[in-house]
């Protein structure tokens, strides 16, 4: 990997471990302020505003214990870069403490800001896990 894509796997460490403290705040220091999060079954939250108020509506709902696989991360032009990764741990549900596995994928990509740090332009994600059998 070169300069620019070891960025980004240190800012999907970062993020692996904001999900895992159900930090939000530290999440918001990883986006950009036009960035938007595109979680499956859910309208796309876009701006700061919105992806804050989703990120908290998930960390009030669940709390998360993944770990993040890098599978590759692509520098496409200047300034902007692609990463995919799949996750795997547990999921706990904050309002019955039922736990269950947790496996995703997921896209992200990234763009350099004028402070030469990159952040989160666009994630979306969806299960890996099998469908639930009848």
């Amino acid at each position: 990997m070169n300069a620019n894509e070891e960025a980004v796997a240190t800012v999907l460490a970062s993020y692996q471990d904001a999900l895992n403290a159900s930090n939000t705040d530290a999440v918001m220091r990883l986006y950009a302020e036009d960035g938007v999060f595109m979680p499956p079954y859910s309208q796309s939250a876009i701006g700061v505003d919105a992806v804050r108020q989703a990120y908290d509506a998930v960390f009030k709902a669940i709390k998360l214990s993944v770990k993040f696989n890098v599978a590759e991360v692509v520098e496409i032009a200047p300034n902007w870069t692609f990463a995919r990764t799949n996750s795997a741990g547990t999921v706990t549900v904050n309002a019955t403490g039922v736990n269950s596995a947790e496996a995703n994928q997921e896209l992200f990509i990234f763009k350099k800001g004028a402070d030469g740090r990159w952040k989160i332009a666009r994630y979306s994600f969806s299960s890996t896990n099998p469908l639930p059998q009848p």
